[in-house]
């Protein structure tokens, strides 16, 4: 035997024996996926509609007499309240014409005892017929005429006197006041087009939505006298004021069918300003018993039907085709499809197959969806 060939006669047993040993495959881990259990709750199906702050109150302030604005006496933006001056106007004017219908008054008190006087005078002479019925008579209605005279300066000095007061300008309702639309030494009369300032009263505001006429029944079904409601802002978030539905401000369009709905919304810290864009959540109806799932649960196939993976008792997956209706703080409501007891995939799902084990944990449901379960305003 050549001894050179024993080192490659080596090599040839080394590798049959290799090839002769069985192959051993690593297994595959299950996919791990989270799951919920299905648990039927009631819901309260509502509403988001958009709408527009608007001042519960708004006063104009205008002059109830001409003059010359002589100063400002508010801060302009700052609250008020009822019966606070805001302006002063030239009293001078309007003093002297005070004075003057004073003057008429005492003239006519003056002229009014001078008759009294005469026709008590005549009243003896007529008993011893030393005058005539006629006399007597002229001097009555000169006595009656001067004490008419007498009520109308009266009346003509109260006028006067309210005019003076007029000088000084006062707010008519309590809010927050704007800018001064006037300045000190214009002219203002009565007749004046623009306002000298506007005061909104805001502790109490009203939010303006429109909804379908077709809504209204259902929402005077559940209120009759009113309903609460929730304000929310641009980021979505709520208000913590309480809102109240005002049925008795209800107006339909006749070109579009939506109804006017003013909401009341307490506003003691002002947050709300007219003129703000703001959402109100009405609830529209509630029902019992309804599934609720998170959208990351729901996948669209291919012909656009929502599907669902769930898992049986043995921990392996299913695919099922689901019918979905509104979507309610992030979770679709289930029509058809699901039903209590089931172990949803929420998360995961993407890696399941049709018979495949998996390795479910329970799903943590972050905190926007287990703050208010079960009810939450359609998006």
């Amino acid at each position: 035997m050549n001894f050179k060939t024993w080192p490659l006669l080596a090599a040839v047993l080394t590798l049959a024996a290799c090839n002769g040993e069985p192959h051993k495959s690593e297994e595959t881990p299950p996919p791990a996926v989270t799951v919920l259990s299905i648990k039927p709750a009631e819901v309260t199906l509502s509403d988001d509609l958009p709408g527009r702050v608007a001042a519960f109150r708004t006063a104009d302030i205008r002059p109830q007499v001409g003059g010359i604005v002589l100063r400002r006496l508010f801060e302009q933006g700052a609250e008020v309240k009822a019966g606070q001056p805001l302006f002063q106007l030239n009293p001078a004017p309007l003093k002297a014409e005070f004075d003057t219908a004073a003057a008429a008054l005492q003239h006519a008190e003056a002229t009014l005892a001078r008759t009294k006087r005469q026709a008590e005078r005549l009243r003896t002479l007529i008993d011893a017929d030393a005058i005539s019925q006629q006399a007597y008579d002229d001097a009555v209605s000169d006595r009656d005429l001067a004490a008419a005279n007498v009520a109308q300066a009266r009346a003509t000095l109260e006028r006067r006197r309210l005019d003076l007061a007029f000088a000084t300008v006062q707010a008519p309702i309590s809010g927050r006041i704007g800018p001064e639309l006037v300045s000190e030494g214009a002219l203002v009369g009565q007749s004046d087009a623009n306002p000298m300032a506007r005061i909104l009263q805001i502790d109490k505001v009203y939010v303006d939505v429109r909804q379908p006429a077709s809504m209204l029944a259902s929402l005077k079904a559940r209120a009759p006298a009113g309903q609460h409601a929730t304000i929310l802002g641009a980021d979505g978030q709520p208000y913590s004021a309480e809102a109240r539905v005002l049925f008795s401000d209800l107006n339909v369009d006749a070109g579009t069918g939506d109804a006017t709905i003013r909401i009341q919304v307490d506003n003691a810290d002002r947050t709300l300003l007219p003129g703000m864009f703001v959402r109100a959540r009405i609830a529209r109806s509630t029902a019992s018993d309804e599934i609720l799932v998170p959208q990351q649960a729901v996948q669209r196939a291919p012909d656009g039907h929502a599907v669902a993976w769930v898992l049986d008792k043995s921990n392996k997956a299913a695919q099922r085709q689901i019918i979905v209706g509104e979507v309610i703080s992030h979770q679709y409501v289930v029509r058809e499809g699901l039903k209590r007891g089931d172990m949803l995939v929420v998360e995961g799902h993407e890696r399941l197959q049709p018979g495949i084990a998996t390795a479910p944990k329970a799903w943590k449901a972050p905190a926007q969806l287990s703050a208010a379960p079960g009810a939450a305003a359609q998006q």
